[in-house]
């Protein structure tokens, strides 16, 4: 909400329950003294917002008011009691809309009147006024043009080292004042920012500086090599969108939030597509075939991975730091980011032969009110197998699932999920890999219980998927604690108790509130 990329948009949300957690303190700064919970320096950006459900009594130690109040202190307008999921339908088949928010239904919907955000240069309006300086001792000069930028993009760079001076949009840029130049995201229409544009086009034809864009910058770059842009129907949007590297052939999941797209097929001489999304095919990312430039259309920066392609931050300031000591980088950017992205596997992470015969522990007894996930993922996984002409067993004690559809499995046992059953199975079918995250809490306890028994070792069954030390110092969360702590992070206190008493004493101790989970059926060992 405070993305100035949403500036003078109407916002859904699709979550059923918003504002659950509260709002935090907004005046809470960051070790860079920057806020830490904004992802600008002030305000709400958006122009309203649209809920289905909104949350009254929030339940968070950080807490600080409800998100209503948050709202009407800064004077936007919400609603609730929509049903955001068939609304956001609407918008997709239909595209993006023009909408206004009412308190009553109008007796003539030609009286009013739709603001179209694109038809104004919102870039104008939200970008700074004069220029501001993060990390002034930084050893790296980059120039940050401000079209609307984020602040975790000012984080990233100021974290490496380097000093950001953030300048307005249309700011008369000095080469002799920076080292690298960055574009950040922005609202609306890349076509606007003319100015921007010739800004880039000057710094470009000169060749003495990196370049680096995002999100509405890359759109910008892209315009001021002579791509063309366009409006997409409604846009990329979303935590979790895949783009596939160019050069590497690798998906990474990355954050979005554009309405416009470059077109790659307008690309001149010398550029290439760097990034492609795997959903819809539109360009992700440019970059020049030799010189220091590129540009992608998702946010590195927005911890989807959680820091996945946090990298092309590194990867900018090598290629700045090269050309500033250098005068030219030995290496190529493209190929820079060719070595950093280039998955190359551990010998302990390459199985000797590939398996003839997996086991799946599948997702055991649903009660009423529990979902379903590990059996959808269950089934997902035996008709990945199938497709790799891998056989499959699978031991699931409920007949009502999909896993155990018949055909799915190429056998399937109805048997509880205890070390002393799949022992058995394991000594019948002799796999030679199994699958212990597609049966929930219980088929991990099994797992965990079979290998400390060395009936895996015994039967030379490969624990495929997630190496069983993970799971044990995962599942158990004294020995989780204690791997966290190892790295100087923290975690929720917890201890295992035995009985009421020792619960209460352990809530005391703790410091109320708490919360008590039944050891192996739902939270793991030590919980």
């Amino acid at each position: 909400m405070t993305d100035r990329s949403y500036r003078s948009q109407i916002l859904v949300l699709t979550y059923p329950l918003i504002g659950n957690y509260g709002v935090p303190d907004m005046e809470e700064k960051d070790e860079n003294g920057l806020p830490k919970h904004l992802e600008w320096l002030e305000g709400i950006s958006i122009a309203a917002l649209v809920v289905g459900e909104n949350c009254e009594t929030p339940s968070h130690w950080r807490a600080r008011q409800t998100l209503s109040q948050w709202m009407e202190k800064h004077n936007v307008p919400g609603i609730s009691g929509i049903d955001t999921r068939s609304l956001t339908k609407q918008i997709r088949e239909n595209g993006a809309v023009l909408g206004r928010i009412v308190y009553e239904y109008p007796k003539n919907l030609q009286s009013y009147t739709f603001s179209d955000p694109n038809q104004r240069n919102l870039v104008a309006e939200c970008s700074v006024k004069e220029p501001m300086v993060f990390n002034e001792s930084g050893s790296l000069r980059i120039c940050a043009i401000d079209c609307g930028l984020k602040l975790n993009q000012i984080k990233c760079f100021i974290s490496r080292g380097a000093r950001v001076e953030l300048v307005p949009w249309n700011w008369e840029l000095d080469e002799s004042t920076f080292d690298g130049l960055f574009i950040s995201n922005g609202p609306g229409d890349p076509v606007v920012c003319k100015d921007t544009v010739t800004q880039i086009q000057k710094v470009l034809k000169s060749g003495l500086k990196p370049v680096f864009g995002i999100c509405l910058g890359h759109q910008l770059l892209s315009a001021a090599i002579g791509c063309k842009t366009y409006k997409m129907k409604y846009g990329n949007r979303g935590h979790n969108l895949p783009c596939i590297h160019h050069g590497t052939g690798r998906c990474f999941m990355t954050s979005q939030n554009q309405g416009f797209a470059v077109d790659a097929e307008t690309l001149p001489f010398e550029w290439e597509v760097l990034f492609t999304n795997a959903n819809d095919s539109t360009n992700e990312g440019i970059i020049h075939s030799h010189k220091p430039y590129f540009s992608v259309q998702f946010h590195p920066e927005h911890n989807a991975g959680p820091e996945d392609l946090e990298l092309l931050f590194d990867v900018f300031l090598n290629a700045v730091k090269s050309q500033k000591s250098q005068g030219v980088s030995t290496i190529s950017l493209r190929q820079q980011l060719m070595n950093r992205l280039m998955y190359t596997p551990t010998p302990e992470s390459l199985l000797e032969k590939r398996p003839r015969k997996v086991l799946i522990l599948g997702s055991g007894g649903l009660s009423i009110g529990q979902a379903g996930e590990f059996d959808y993922s269950g089934s997902q996984a035996i008709k990945a197998m199938k497709e790799e002409k891998i056989q499959t067993v699978l031991i699931n004690p409920n007949i009502a699932t999909v896993q155990t559809s018949k055909g799915l499995a190429d056998k399937c046992y109805f048997l509880p999920l205890t070390p002393e059953y799949v022992g058995q199975v394991i000594k019948a079918e002799r796999p030679n890999g199994v699958l212990l995250t597609f049966g929930g809490q219980t088929a991990l306890n099994c797992g965990v219980e079979l290998e400390r028994t060395g009936v895996f070792s015994k039967y030379n069954v490969k624990i495929l998927g997630t190496p069983i030390k993970s799971i044990i110092e995962t599942e158990d969360r004294k020995a989780f604690a204690e791997r966290i702590n190892e790295i100087g992070e923290q975690v929720a206190p917890s201890e295992a108790v035995y009985s009421v008493e020792e619960a209460l004493n352990a809530a005391n101790r703790i410091g109320y509130p708490v919360m008590a989970r039944a050891a192996f059926s739902l939270g793991g060992l030590g919980s």
